[in-house]
């Protein structure tokens, strides 16, 4: 970092990638009013209408629309704006990482670094480098037709995942069985389309076949300062039954015995050392199959999924402003626990394809023991049947003294939940 971030004097502001509203009150209990300038993509500024949300949050400075998408514009944005002097650099989404790792390293900032940004945007990237590091990696192949997915399934019999190599939220994955599903499931999983998320402007797509892995599910939540670990946390994840893996629950931290977090955080800082990431907070995601983690995917942002939300909640730590204060070159601003001081749990409603008719139960959800939250569709939503994370329609958080507490809790709570839906017309899809 330059002299001029670490003497007294007049701050610059936090430049925050991408446009998330549901961490708006985690960043309003410590950023200062003024001290924010958010860089989002101006198709997607205009479909959120982020500009007309932003203008009442007191924390936000400006709002620069720029095509951060897009190969250069880091480099394009800081000549276009010398004298912004920003103290930090954060990326908010997946698809602002490596736009934000390069905008660091033009001011002189921490970050990921832009190899381990992109290293981490890119799926097969990421298993040629951690497979070198030792790490295990399903048998994994670039795939750009139907054929090549039916040979990847000829020589790795058993199921076989079909997912993109540079998206999110489980967009376009599906798992396969039988060569007989190929041509549909490919013809599906081509359909990526993330609505007002993302810009207009049609995105790469690059597909993997990948070996199915059998195991219990995990994702490690870890803040790194200079290539060194400074907090660790270990998530267990619940999948929805069925082709699509999309996660139904969230536990953290995992109920598992010390020596299998203590291994995969061993193994998510390998993973890191392997790619050269500097600083920020990485979400990890693991399959443990027969005691042996096998990597993912990793991502070189905040997790998503109310994860953020059971961090705070089951530990004693400010787990945002951790993060914001690595990327400013600052301590964190108390000592990071090592363990929770209880557990914490998510779990999502699934209301099916259909358009919702009427939602019930929700006043005695948020009544029901230990919630802390519960955020629900309303009725007119229409939903296309679950294929990905976007296809869930509510989610019901709470706490308790234990993770196993907690995940019982929010169960028992999202059962009072019920929508009611209208099945889907047969004019329209």
């Amino acid at each position: 970092m330059s002299e001029q971030h670490s003497t007294p004097g007049p701050r610059g502001p936090v430049v925050i990638v991408g446009y998330v509203a549901v961490t708006i009150p985690f960043i309003e209990a410590f950023q200062p009013a003024g001290s924010v300038v958010y860089v989002e993509e101006p198709d997607v500024v205009r479909k959120r209408g982020a500009r007309e949300k932003l203008a009442s949050v007191g924390y936000v400075r400006d709002l620069v629309e720029w095509e951060y998408h897009l190969p250069g514009k880091a480099d394009e944005f800081h000549a276009a704006h010398p004298g912004l002097d920003p103290v930090a650099i954060v990326p908010a989404i997946e698809y602002a990482v490596p736009f934000a790792a390069r905008l660091a390293e033009r001011y002189g900032l921490p970050g990921a670094t832009l190899g381990a940004a992109l290293i981490l945007r890119d799926k097969a990237l990421l298993r040629q480098v951690s497979a070198a590091a030792g790490i295990a990696n399903p048998a994994s192949a670039r795939v750009r037709s139907p054929q090549d997915v039916r040979d990847f399934l000829r020589d790795h019999p058993g199921p076989v995942v079909l997912k993109p190599a540079n998206r999110q939220a489980s967009i376009g994955v599906r798992v396969l069985h039988d060569p007989a599903e190929v041509a549909a499931a490919w013809e599906e999983c081509l359909v990526q389309d993330e609505g007002i998320l993302v810009p207009d402007r049609p995105m790469d797509v690059a597909m993997l076949a990948e070996q199915f892995v059998e195991g219990d599910e995990y994702s490690v939540e870890m803040l790194v300062r200079g290539g060194e670990p400074l907090f660790t946390n270990v998530t267990a994840k619940v999948l929805y039954p069925g082709p699509y893996p999309v996660e139904q629950a969230h536990v953290v931290p995992a109920d598992v015995p010390g020596e299998l977090s203590g291994l995969l955080g061993a193994q998510t800082a390998r993973v890191l050392a392997a790619i050269g990431f500097a600083d920020g907070v990485v979400h990890c995601e693991w399959i443990v199959s027969g005691g042996v983690p096998h990597l993912v995917e990793c991502a070189g942002r905040m997790p998503g999924d109310g994860i953020l939300d059971l961090i705070e909640a089951a530990y004693p730590l400010e787990f945002m402003r951790s993060y914001f204060a690595v990327l400013k070159g600052e301590q964190p601003p108390a000592e990071l626990p090592v363990r929770a001081r209880g557990g914490a749990a998510v779990r999502f409603l699934a209301p099916g394809a259909g358009e919702v008719v009427s939602v019930t139960g929700v006043e005695d959800a948020e009544k029901a023991e230990g919630v802390l939250m519960v955020h629900c569709t309303v009725p007119g939503a229409v939903f296309g049947g679950l294929r990905n994370s976007w296809d869930r329609g509510g989610i019901v958080m709470a706490r308790a003294d234990t993770p196993a507490d907690a995940h019982r809790l929010a169960g028992a709570a999202a059962a009072m939940v019920r929508i009611e839906m209208r099945p889907p017309s047969a004019e329209k899809p």
